[in-house]
């Protein structure tokens, strides 16, 4: 049986809601069905008995598809001539699976002329077959190209998924100085052979088309971190080996017993005043907040709690235990938090990397035996998993460029003068190209011209320096880059990525409410659209909106 949700315009019935709901309701009691799934036939029956004013008709189905295609043309091209007149933009891209269909998911990011950072959705498109990296490269770059970002995308950030890691290192734009460096460097070594199968099955793919930088989700890397990282030591060290199992496996047997019975769930609620939460692998600091919650109950009243759910009470070691690893992973949580932030710019990314690390360093002395090592191995593994990072250029100049961060987050003094020349270099590159008009000079006539033939002044270095200089002795507005317009032009470049790829997935979740398991039979072209609408409403007019 068809099954539709249906809504009616009110001001076409005459029909007060008391009315119309009393009218529909004796249809909807006869089939016991709730309105938001009333067949055909009901529907048909209940349209017939409504009033209606004289020429006004209840809109059929083709209707509201004509309706929804109208919308979303508004809509894209709305969205495209906006990104028309963007000079950088950012993307983020992810696959999601879900009813065993994978979608393309990718967002768009930019910075207009008032600071103002702006988000839209470019697609949730159906990927099929295998998610090998040549698939991804193809599809992100046709994305890319269906709205005219060619020269415009300066990072795409994703996951640390092998897939997408390998699709922009091999689609990746030839740089000839640095292969012919390779060739005469590489004369003297032998030859090396290639398949020529393999070969001439990828050579056609790879020369098509170029992705833009790839930038990994810092998000992601962290919690690599603290789960990778953290877990592999625990289970390594003898001090904590035993407690941390120990301890992790009764958390576990409480979390178990609430989540699956009603009365132990009742039963924790009376000693906690809350329920308890359970970590789940998509939410990454899951795992930190429901321990957090645990400790929150005083072992006093806790192990009275286990022995009424059968399961075994926590001791003194193994509570202390959990109290200093939520002591310790605290900042890993409020650094994913920042990172994770709708507004979050990359240039937040060094400062709270470091921070992070001096915070999680001064944490040592107020630590037992147990994990008193815990902060020099996150330390250390920081420091390895973001080694391309902590030093890149585009890091530097993203972190600099905030007003709110400047140089304050730099503590070694010619690691800061280091940032503070390339200011000044990429400033003098921004800079448009100025001439000697504004330069007073004395009249000459053409002969004394050519005899003193001297150099111009570089006179773009100097005021390249006076904007740096100026900018630096500041105050900490975002507004303030409105009187330094070179800068302002760097920070609209640098900091257009995010540090994360959280946007896109919040784009999933959002495709999980409507691509919902009773509407199974919606076409997946048709399910693109009403996604990108929902996620993008500030592109169609208010004209268009309905309330």
């Amino acid at each position: 049986m068809e099954r539709s949700q249906v809504k009616i315009d009110l001001r076409a019935t005459g029909l007060s809601a008391a009315e119309l709901k009393k009218l529909v309701a004796g249809y909807i009691v006869e089939d016991m069905l709730p309105i938001s799934t009333v067949d055909s036939e009901s529907f048909r029956r209940i349209v017939e008995k409504i009033p209606t004013k004289s020429g006004v008709k209840l809109p059929q189905r083709k209707s509201f598809a004509g309706y929804l295609e109208r919308e979303y043309d508004i809509m894209d091209a709305n969205l495209k001539a906006t990104l028309g007149e963007v000079d950088f933009v950012s993307t983020t891209a992810d696959i999601w699976t879900v009813n065993n269909k994978s979608f393309m998911g990718v967002t768009i990011h930019w910075i207009n002329s008032t600071l103002q950072r702006n988000k839209a959705a470019l697609a949730c498109k159906r990927i099929r077959g295998r998610h090998t990296y040549d698939v991804i490269g193809a599809e992100i770059e046709e994305i890319h190209s269906s709205y005219g970002l060619h020269g415009k995308v300066v990072a795409t950030v994703t996951d640390n998924a092998s897939n997408f890691a390998k699709a922009f290192r091999v689609y990746q734009p030839c740089n000839l100085e640095s292969e012919s460096e390779n060739e005469e460097e590489g004369d003297d070594e032998e030859p090396t052979f290639t398949d020529v199968i393999e070969a001439l099955s990828t050579a056609s793919g790879d020369g098509q088309f170029s992705l833009p930088p790839h930038y990994r989700c810092a998000s992601h890397t962290i919690n690599l971190i603290s789960t990778s990282d953290v877990d592999k030591h625990l289970n390594s060290c003898a001090d904590t080996k035993a407690v941390y199992r120990s301890s992790i496996a009764k958390c576990t047997a409480l979390w178990t017993k609430a989540s699956r019975s009603t009365l132990a769930s009742e039963q924790v609620e009376e000693v906690s005043r809350r329920k308890l939460m359970v970590p789940t692998s998509t939410r990454w600091n899951s795992l930190y907040e429901a321990i957090s919650r645990i400790i929150t109950i005083p072992l006093n009243e806790l192990n009275p709690l286990c022995v009424k759910l059968g399961i075994k009470c926590l001791n003194e070691r193994e509570y202390q235990f959990l109290k200093e690893y939520c002591t310790v992973m605290k900042p890993l949580t409020v650094a994913l938090d920042i990172l994770q932030g709708d507004e979050c710019t990359y240039g937040a990314l060094l400062p709270t990397l470091t921070s992070l690390m001096s915070k999680t360093l001064a944490l040592k002395d107020d630590l037992s035996r147990m994990t008193a090592s815990l902060p020099d191995v996150i330390v250390k593994a920081i420091k390895t998993r973001f080694d391309a990072v902590l030093d890149s250029q585009e890091g530097l100049l993203a972190a600099a460029t905030c007003p709110k961060f400047k140089l304050r987050w730099l503590r070694d003094e010619r690691r800061r003068e280091h940032v503070k020349e390339l200011l000044t270099t990429e400033c003098r590159k921004a800079a448009p190209a100025t001439d000697n008009a504004n330069v007073s000079q004395l009249p000459a006539s053409p002969a004394e011209m050519d005899f003193f033939d001297f150099e111009n002044q570089p006179t773009e270095s100097f005021s390249a320096e006076k904007e740096v200089t100026d900018y630096l002795r500041s105050g900490y507005e975002l507004e303030i880059l409105n009187q330094f317009p070179n800068l302002k032009k760097m920070y609209m470049k640098y900091n257009t990525p995010t540090p994360s790829s959280a946007p896109v997935e919040r784009l999933f979740s959002l495709g999980g409410l409507v691509l919902s398991p009773k509407r199974n039979r919606l076409s997946d072209r048709r399910f693109e659209k009403l996604l990108l609408m929902r996620y993008n409403h500030c592109f169609t007019p208010k004209e268009n909106k309905k309330t």
